[in-house]
């Protein structure tokens, strides 16, 4: 049996969401899947100790210049890209028409997708969760989980000496817009807190876009000597650094879901994003701005998280 699941959305945190799903049917049919995802999911990093899942095929799209898949040609380039591979199945996580045809013309006799052209207010986890229920009688209730090899924890945890008499703490300082960056006096005030109840070490984890890298520097100037940067660490060597973090607390970015699917409890700072992509794991603790009833798209209130709200989690976390 030869499966293959097509992730079209970008960015990290939808690859996590997503695998649950994929690992469900996976075990259905004892089979690996195949990925056809894009670049910027970095589902190479995440899935490398992975057991369910065996390929990945790079999906060529870009909203902002043309690529290799697409136009008409991009099409059947995707087709040719496909049909090589003679899947039985595939899960389409979408409502796109044009992946649908494409795996039609790829030869793939058992298609499972979204209902087409649903793709306005659809709701990221209850699609996938309606899609496994009505067309495989799955129900998935369990939280995305990361794989990573023992050794490569242990390898991590001497190389940067982590000490058990201390709190390590992932800060996910980085995001994917500046609406999502929470100011670094809203990190620096949550960690004085922090310091005054635990002894504590703090591991900044973000990227290296000039606006993500003062926040990172204007922190570690505070707090130099408990402060470790990871931003010059692929996703690979960030993952076991995380996994040996007692807590999270991360933007509503990539190391949020990150953490959560290591296991680890991670308080999601919601400022610019519905609420479910910092919810939809029983290892996520989102914290609202002040004032603020519900967090969407446009809401920016990165200014209003509350560093004592923060603290206030983290300590009934910890504890």
């Amino acid at each position: 049996m030869k499966i293959l699941a097509i992730q079209n959305r970008m960015g990290i945190g939808d690859m996590v969401i997503f695998l649950p799903y994929i690992e469900a049917v996976a075990k259905k049919y004892n089979s690996q899947v195949t990925l056809l995802v894009k670049e910027n999911s970095k589902a190479e990093h995440l899935i490398k100790d992975n057991k369910y899942i065996n390929e990945i095929i790079i999906l060529k799209r870009d909203q902002t210049k043309k690529s290799f898949h697409d136009g008409l040609s991009g099409f059947f380039q995707l087709v040719s890209d496909i049909k090589k591979y003679q899947f039985d199945k595939v899960l389409i996580f979408n409502s796109s028409l044009r992946y649908r045809l494409v795996c039609r013309f790829a030869g793939i006799s058992d298609i499972y997708q979204y209902p087409l052209f649903e793709k306005e207010n659809q709701h990221i986890v209850d699609a996938a969760s309606n899609l496994l229920k009505n067309k495989f009688n799955l129900e998935i209730k369990g939280d995305p989980i990361i794989n990573i090899k023992d050794e490569n924890i242990q390898n991590i945890r001497a190389k940067f000496n982590f000490d058990d008499d201390s709190k390590n703490i992932l800060l996910g300082i980085g995001g994917s817009g500046p609406t999502k960056r929470i100011p670094s006096k809203i990190f620096i005030e949550f960690m004085n807190l922090c310091l005054k109840n635990f002894k504590c070490r703090f591991f900044l984890a973000t990227g290296n876009k000039n606006e993500e890298i003062n926040i990172m520097n204007e922190i570690v100037n505070y707090h130099k000597n408990i402060c470790t940067p990871l931003n010059e660490l692929s996703i690979s060597e960030t993952l076991p650094v995380i996994k040996n973090c007692n807590i999270a607390v991360c933007n509503d970015s990539s190391f949020s879901h990150l953490s959560a699917g290591l296991g680890k409890p991670t308080i999601v700072l919601m400022s610019d994003t519905p609420l479910i992509y910092g919810s939809y794991s029983s290892k996520m603790h989102p914290i609202m701005p002040d004032g603020v009833e519900k967090v969407t798209h446009g809401t920016d209130g990165k200014e209003q998280i509350n560093p004592l709200k923060i603290f206030e989690k983290f300590q009934s976390l910890v504890n």
